[in-house]
């Protein structure tokens, strides 16, 4: 039996991720074996993308690649932003899968089972997860997401739950025809919202989430939440403008 995806490249953007890198290479790994093993995929890599931590995180994805041929490393020289990372991670992926997500992990990844079931019978081009449960990141966090989740409705046209979670399910074809310019955390939102002015098909479905057990969050600095915004005010305009796939573009 054939898979239906030739390679699926994981994507995990890293900074300072020293205590919890290992792990997730070992988690990818076994997600990776398991969509082997149910015909989804015929191969797997891991693309790790250092972005210019001051911990031991560069050297520990060396040796993680050092020692395994599906790992992969990235290094940026300086700390550049989580939308820097993930284009820089999407940008070395070679698969015509692509599952971006953190490196903490905030989702169990043996779930790719299901969004690559959702992925075929439903002929997505993208399976967009969602938290079931944002109670434990505590009530600022839940507040500025549930905020942000509005604006981005309301001045994107973009419905989808929890735009911001990091755990996309991507086929290759999408990221072909969006132009990706963020350097921060708007990349999610600048992502989703081309890919739905482009006619592309997003299913959702939720997760249990697990909160960041090791190592520090950055998400709910005030000047990180400052810089959303602001890329969000920014690039409006540009996301607007962007017009659907004409038909002989399409997959479908």
């Amino acid at each position: 039996m054939a898979a239906d995806f030739q390679l699926l490249s994981f994507v995990f953007p890293a900074w300072n991720e020293e205590e919890m890198i290992s792990q997730t290479v070992v988690a990818a790994t076994e997600a990776g074996q398991e969509l082997i093993t149910q015909h989804e995929v015929a191969d797997y890599e891991i693309v790790l993308v250092d972005d210019g931590s001051s911990d031991r995180t560069p050297a520990l994805i060396d040796e993680l690649a050092a020692a395994d041929p599906h790992v992969r490393a990235v290094h940026h020289e300086r700390n550049r932003g989580l939308g820097a990372s993930v284009r820089s991670g999407f940008d070395a992926a070679k698969g015509d899968a692509i599952l971006y997500t953190d490196a903490d992990l905030p989702f169990d990844l043996l779930l790719l089972q299901k969004a690559f079931r959702l992925l075929r019978i439903y002929d997505a081009d993208i399976v967009s997860m969602y938290r079931f449960d944002r109670t434990a990141e505590g009530p600022k966090r839940y507040l500025y997401s549930h905020l942000y989740n509005w604006l981005v409705r309301s001045l994107l046209g973009v419905r989808l739950r929890d735009v911001n979670f990091a755990g996309k399910l991507i086929r290759r074809e999408v990221l072909d025809h969006v132009d990706l310019r963020s350097e921060g955390s708007f990349v999610d939102v600048e992502l989703m919202a081309q890919a739905v002015r482009l006619g592309f098909n997003i299913i959702q479905f939720g997760v249990d989430y697990f909160p960041r057990t090791r190592g520090a969050s950055t998400l709910a600095d005030p000047g990180v939440i400052a810089g959303i915004i602001g890329d969000l005010t920014k690039e409006r305009a540009r996301l607007r403008r962007v017009q659907p796939l004409p038909s002989e573009q399409r997959r479908h």
